[in-house]
């Protein structure tokens, strides 16, 4: 699935490339109202991420061009919440629009919630590892015996579900403690230490290894982190 995001502030810009990438979108960002435009007079995305705030214009104006084109999903990124920017969002032809400053996770939520609601959620939207297949949207995991064939449903915390997703998203790369710990603190905002980590670790890997104490999936390795590369 193809995204197009409109944001001036490259900090912001790249931020949102390099977390919507890790899920599986391809990304083109743009920073100009101009620069949009001229991309989709010639190609076009399935979601657009729009500012509000341009350098040369403003969000609507891109809305309203995108929308003379196709009926594409449409979320506004806006620094204020106040009634007339959401109302005109809408009623420009908007899906959704969420305020700065916001969590990466919540606006992937929407994203999917928006396309579903399109009735364009990504056919692709299952990760398979080994014999473990994942449906984010709805954050389900399945586990096939490769002997019988016979599959089951595991129930994962949100830690544990975020802890899988961020190794599967990382698929062939080396994650440290450290890195791991990052990527677990903006679940629900509680505090993750390195011990906890340990711990949950040790519960996925009870849930998805066939045999946890010679774990084949997460595999420890040694003075570096964990690995997934199946």
């Amino acid at each position: 699935m193809k995204i197009l995001i409109l944001e001036d502030d490259e900090a912001i810009a790249m931020g949102l490339r390099y977390s919507l990438e890790k899920e599986g979108y391809e990304v083109v960002v743009f920073g100009t109202k101009a620069e949009a435009e001229s991309f989709w007079k010639s190609e076009s995305c399935d979601l657009c991420i729009l500012d509000i705030n341009l350098p040369d214009g403003n969000g609507y104006d891109v809305c309203r061009f995108i929308k003379a084109k196709s009926d594409v999903p449409i979320i506004f990124l806006t620094a204020s919440d106040a009634e007339v920017n959401v109302v005109m969002g809408l009623e420009l032809g908007a899906d959704d629009y969420i305020c700065k400053p916001f969590r990466v996770n919540e606006l992937i939520a929407r994203i999917r919630s928006v396309m579903r609601r399109a009735g364009k959620g990504k056919s692709d939207d299952v990760i398979r590892v080994a014999n473990i297949s994942i449906y984010t949207n709805e954050a389900k995991v399945v586990i096939t015996d490769e002997v019988s064939g016979i599959s089951r449903t595991v129930e994962l915390t949100a830690l544990e579900y975020k802890l899988l997703l961020t190794f599967c998203s990382n698929r062939g790369i080396v994650m440290t403690r450290n890195q791991l710990l990052e990527e677990m603190w903006d679940v629900s905002g509680d505090f993750v230490n390195d011990n906890t980590l340990t711990v949950y670790i040790k519960r996925l890997r009870d849930k998805i290894e066939t045999d946890p104490a010679r774990p084949e999936i997460i595999r420890t390795v040694r003075g570096l982190g964990y690995i997934v590369n199946k």
